[in-house]
Parts: structure tokens; C-alpha cells; sequence
């Protein structure tokens, strides 16, 4: 992802990110032929796949900020149904109302900034009992301008807080930022080894 390959571009400028396609054996195979030093892949997709002793480090939020929304779940309800059951009643039990504010946060900072895989955006936000702690950063995909915010609110105002964190990132040029990249749909992770 362009998110990923920014964060990592910003930490590790040394490093030459090159595109890396292909399924996920492609591209493991790819790793073991030595053309790449190092891959970045989803540690959830590689244990669904049985593949967990493939992992030899997982990156932390604060190395490598999610995208906004990732890992949670929706379930949508078509509306205008006419079979008269109230699903939203139904499903009511399995929102988790953390999660949910969570989420309406960090999107609420992809919505501003227009967010979408060819954008360089990320958004995490926590909670913890009523307060929220939601970070976000914008950047170019090689990582030379980056934008990052970080604020603490109430849990119950999630956009309010999310609106907050973009005024924060604004105020260091996301839309500038945004506006310098140069986006293709080449860009994947992938790490070339050391010349």
C-alpha cells in the first residue's frame, strides 16, 4: 500500500522500495529467490493461511499506522426490505460500541482528505473507558513530506475529534501533500535487498 510504503520510505530513507505483485505465493517466492530483502504482507491473511512461521516481525501501530477502518467489520441492511423483520434490532448485539467509534473516527479523516488506496493516509484511533486517542499522518509515498496529527477526546464525539485531527494535518499542508503525489497503481510494498 502506498500508506505502508510512505511510513516505511520516512523511517528507513536508506531503503529501496520496489512493487511487488502476484499472489501470496508469488510473492513469498519472490522473497526466497532473494529479489527482495524483506516483504510486506498481512500477518492475519498469512496464519489464516497456515503460514504464521512466515512471520518474522509484526510492525506496530506507532511504526506503521493502519489504514482508517482496517480489521473492522460492517454489516450492511438493504433498505426498503418488506419482509417486516427489524434487522437493525437483531444485529444491534454485535456492534461493539469501541470498535464503532473507533471506526467513525478514522474514517472521518479519510472522508475530509478524499481517502482511498491511492492515497497515502492513515488513521488509528483507541479507546480506552470514555476517552478516544485517534492519529493520523497524510505523505507522499516516498516519504518526504509527511503530515502527522495526534489528539485525545471523549469517545462519544468521534467526528468531532477526527475533524479536529484533520484541521491538525491541514495546518501542515495535507492538501499540499496529498496534491504532490505522484500516485500509480504500481506502487506496492516490497523492500529490494542492499546493492
Amino acid at each position: 500500500s502506498l500508506r505502508r510504503q510512505s511510513l516505511i520510505a520516512a523511517r528507513y530513507p536508506h531503503l529501496t522500495i520496489l512493487p511487488l505483485r502476484g499472489n501470496l505465493d508469488t510473492r513469498l517466492g519472490k522473497l526466497d529467490r532473494g529479489d527482495y530483502a524483506a516483504i510486506i504482507l498481512a500477518a492475519a491473511g498469512l496464519k489464516r493461511l497456515g503460514l504464521a512461521s512466515r512471520i518474522r516481525a509484526v510492525l506496530a501501530p506507532e511504526d506503521s499506522l493502519p489504514a482508517a477502518g482496517q480489521g473492522a467489520m460492517a454489516i450492511e441492511i438493504r433498505a426498503g426490505r418488506a419482509d417486516g423483520v427489524d434487522l437493525a434490532a437483531v444485529l444491534a448485539p454485535l456492534n461493539h460500541l469501541a470498535t464503532a467509534q473507533a471506526v467513525t473516527a478514522e474514517r472521518k479523516v479519510s472522508k475530509i482528505f478524499g481517502g482511498s488506496c491511492q492515497i497515502p493516509l492513515a488513521a488509528f484511533a483507541t479507546v480506552e473507558g470514555d476517552n478516544m486517542r485517534l492519529r493520523a499522518m497524510v505523505a507522499t509515498p516516498d516519504g518526504a513530506r509527511m503530515a502527522s496529527a495526534e489528539l485525545e477526546g471523549p469517545a462519544g464525539a468521534p467526528e468531532q475529534l477526527g475533524e479536529q485531527v484533520a484541521e491538525l494535518l491541514r495546518g501542515q499542508d495535507a492538501a499540499g501533500i496529498l496534491a504532490a503525489c505522484a500516485v500509480t497503481p504500481d506502487n506496492h510494498e516490497g523492500l529490494a535487498p542492499h546493492a
